[in-house]
Order: C-alpha cells, then structure tokens, then sequence
C-alpha cells in the first residue's frame, strides 16, 4: 500500500514473533494491526537503524568512518498477502577483514536481540520482483534459481502462487553450503507434497561430503550452466527469478584498485549460464545482494 503517489509509508508494527530459521538466520512475524496493508509477494520493506538506541554508537561510528549518514536496510518479505502476518527473514551477515569493508550495523541486531513484543518502525512497500499480472498468459513454467538468504522472496512468490491457484508450474534450485543452511527446507518440502505437478525442488550443496543421504533432489556442487540445461528445456518460454550474493561495491571498487577482476558470484554466474542457454534477459527477473 502506498500514498496516491506512489511513495511508501511509514508503519508502527508490532514483533508479534521471532523463529529461528538456521544458526544465523531469524523471521520476524510483523503484526501491522487490523488494518494491514496490501502488498505484493516478492516485495521488500525498509527497516532504519538509527530507531535503535543499542545501535547508536555503532551507527555514529560507521557514519565516521563512511563520511555519510547510515541508510534504511532492505528486507525482502518471506511472507505471502493471505497469510495472517508479514514477515521477513534476516541473516546475521559477517564480517571479515579484509574481505568485507565495514561490520554490519542492523541484521545482527535484528537477529540476536530479544525483539519479541517490540514496537518499530518500518517503511513499505517496495520492489518490482513480482509476478506479472499476466504470468498466465506469458508462461507456464515459472524457475526460481536461489542462494541462501536470496530463498526469501521466492518462498513468497511461490507461496501466493499455489494459494491463488495460478496455473503455471515451477521449478526450485536451492544453492547453499550446507544442508542445514537451507531456509525453508521444511515448509518447501510440504508444499512439493501438496501439489506434486505444480512445484519441483531440487537443491545443489557446496559443502557436503556426502549430499546422496538427503535424496535425488539433491545434487552436490554449484548451479552449473548442465544442470540448468536439464532443468529449463523450455528456454524460450519460462520465466526466470534469480535471487542470491551478487558482487558488490565494494568487491568492484577494490577491483578497480588492483586492475584485477571481481570474481562472479552466484547471480554473476547463473546469469551468465541462461544467457549461454539463450535465456532472453527480458525473461529474467533478479533480485540481487552482496
């Protein structure tokens, strides 16, 4: 819901609860009150740091150091429009000298802290990684290619499109370290199960040495351009949603500095593997962070 505009607003919710997704990843269920706004699945709220005392010394710092005032940080909604709150899921993001520039400010806080019951202040709602009105008439297939974190918008899209009774079908490829990393693996699994012709989940692990043990839907390694050429034999007519790491600023500017490439990260290398396939980038959407 936004003003006449276009602009989003400013909202007073509640933490109604927290649930721990994996080791360093929450959902935050965000109670909007009896007058919840309309959003679409896929989209993202903003959260503003400097709402939080316990922040304020890390935020003055970070501003410092940075020569600019801290930003709102994006949150993609892992929720769908029927469901009874509107949640987001957040990862404990690191930090690692050398690697990273700057300690993160906000999503440690937002996972660690006892937030259950708390009042905050969010900005919504924000993002065109939607579904068209016409995903019926523009496709049947609809492929959702994932890393991590990057689950979030997805499980929402898919969520609202079971619920809705949307006809075309899809196709989940899950990437991430480990088993135990994976979001959502158990309400996915439900969903797979319920409708068996509608959804397929396939999941790719990086740091398994033995990945058989969970199944045939699991495949060891990273997405590779063979295994999406299996997956996607309807290249010409599918749809595509590409969420996961991309590379960042900073990884770009430090590039620049040493005259070396940044080296592809997920979206950079599944992107480049649909277009070697002749995936038509006006048929892919993308949602990237890093």
């Amino acid at each position: 819901m936004s003003t006449p505009r276009g602009r989003p607003l400013e909202y007073e919710v509640t933490v109604a609860h927290v649930r721990r997704e994996t080791a360093d990843t929450v959902t935050l269920a965000l109670d909007f009150g009896p007058e919840r706004p309309s959003y679409r699945a896929g989209q993202f709220i903003n959260v503003d740091p400097h709402q939080f005392r316990a922040l304020g010394r890390t935020a003055a710092w970070l501003q410092e150091h940075k020569g600019r005032k801290e930003l709102a940080r994006s949150y993609s909604l892992a929720s769908a429009p029927h469901e009874p709150h509107v949640c987001i899921t957040v990862k404990d993001e690191e930090y690692l000298p050398g690697l990273t520039q700057y300690p993160p400010l906000l999503s440690p806080y937002l996972v660690n802290a006892p937030l259950a019951g708390t009042r905050l202040k969010v900005l919504g709602f924000m993002g065109h990684y939607v579904l068209p009105d016409d995903v019926q008439e523009r496709t049947d297939h609809i492929v959702h290619l994932i890393a991590g974190s990057g689950a979030v918008p997805n499980f929402g899209l898919i969520k609202d499109a079971l619920h809705r009774g949307l006809t075309p079908r899809h196709t989940l490829l899950c990437s991430n370290k480990t088993w135990e990393d994976t979001l959502f693996r158990e309400e996915l699994e439900a969903l797979e199960r319920a409708h068996p012709e509608r959804l397929r989940i396939l999941h790719t692990l990086t740091r398994e040495t033995d990945e058989a043990r969970y199944g045939p839907s699991v495949r060891k390694g990273r997405v590779s351009e063979a295994l999406l050429e299996e997956l996607v034999p309807d290249r010409a007519t599918c749809l595509v949603y590409v969420c996961g790491p991309a590379i960042a600023a900073w990884d770009r500017k430090k590039a620049l500095e040493t005259r070396t490439p940044a080296t592809p990260r997920f979206m950079e290398t599944v992107l480049g593997h649909l277009h070697t396939l002749g995936v038509d980038d006006k048929r892919i959407k993308r949602e990237a962070f890093g």
